[in-house]
């Protein structure tokens, strides 16, 4: 099964190129890397420009539209059977992407997350505020949608390339973490979660998602139970 990536960047130069060369280099290495840029204003669009090849598209979009629009883009031009997201930074280890694809592979799961709360992966210990906030939003999604996620927010996200299509995405920002799972849940999906690590960064180390993207996230989970 061919693997497509999907990287919404927005101002990370300092991580780009290595994380790019990170996913190139894991299996499988049968998969295409469709990075989208999402208007960054640091440089990064001049180290993308270096890293287009034959295997690693970028997309550029013309103005701040936010992460889930990217994810939007680059799942329009997906091609692989399994679709996932990776983020343009070190937190995730593209290292562990054979192992969250494997129950999708495997013909066990249409979509597969990896949790950071379960399992004895290496861990960063981080801020604790993110840590409940997690918690919270994830809670939430299980009293919602009657589930039993340990790790809603998670970057991790692995999809059948036929359930990608079947989401008419709406959301333009973080909140696109709470609109996949609740359309993956209220469907009753094959979902399963994978341990994997987490390398964490702090504010100053360049981390984007900050407090008041929860609330928008939390909204979302309540609007999208009722609606589509």
């Amino acid at each position: 099964m061919k693997l497509s990536v999907v990287m919404p960047s927005y101002n990370e130069k300092e991580t780009l190129e290595e994380i790019v060369k990170r996913v190139q280099a894991a299996n499988p290495h049968d998969k295409e890397i469709i990075v989208v840029d999402d208007y960054s204003t640091d440089g990064s669009r001049e180290i993308l420009k270096s890293l287009e090849s034959d295997t690693v598209k970028v997309l550029y979009h013309d103005r701040n539209k936010g992460k889930g629009f990217a994810l939007k883009t680059g799942f329009a031009e997906a091609k692989g059977d399994i679709i996932m997201v990776q983020d343009a930074d070190l937190e995730y280890d593209p290292q562990e992407i054979a192992e969250l694809i494997r129950p999708i592979e495997d013909g066990r799961a249409d979509v597969s997350y990896g949790t950071r709360f379960t399992g004895s992966k290496p861990q960063r210990v981080h801020m604790f505020s993110h840590n409940i906030g997690n918690k919270v939003m994830t809670l939430i999604t299980n009293v919602l949608y009657n589930s039993t996620l340990s790790d809603m927010t998670t970057c991790y996200k692995a999809f059948k390339k036929e359930v990608i299509e079947s989401i008419d995405i709406k959301s333009p920002t973080f909140a696109i973490e709470a609109e996949l799972s609740a359309k993956v849940l209220k469907k009753q999906l094959r979902l399963f979660e994978v341990p994997i690590s987490y390398y964490g960064r702090r504010y100053e180390e360049g981390k984007q998602i900050k407090f008041y993207h929860a609330v928008g996230i939390i909204w979302a989970l309540f609007k999208f139970r009722f609606i589509d």
